[in-house]
């Protein structure tokens, strides 16, 4: 598989099914991150949970060659990115303004 097929393949994962099947990636690695924070005892925030889901992958592709990890770590890279450039548009000051 090439390059922009594998982020083709991978696109059809987080923006279809899964998006549907498990709400947006913020709202489940805010979940995710809260509940292994209640575990660990110690405070993780949504972005460490989509890390460590991806260190997931990679531990998987480190035993097996399957292709779905490998798509599933790219699209685990595009959710973090999401969630590293996201805007809050309650705290910018033309929200505060019009509302």
């Amino acid at each position: 598989m090439k390059r922009d097929e594998a982020l083709d393949k991978a696109k059809t994962f987080i923006c279809g099914d899964r998006d549907r099947d498990y709400g947006s990636p913020k709202g489940s690695f805010e979940l995710i991150a809260k509940l292994w924070s209640a575990y660990l005892g110690i405070d993780l925030k949504a972005r460490d949970a989509g890390i460590m889901m991806a260190l997931l992958k990679i531990a998987r592709l480190k035993t097996s060659g399957k292709v779905d990890s490998s798509l599933d770590l790219i699209g685990y890279g595009a959710c973090i990115t999401e969630l590293d450039t996201e805007v809050d548009v309650e705290s910018t000051p033309d929200y505060k303004k019009s509302n």
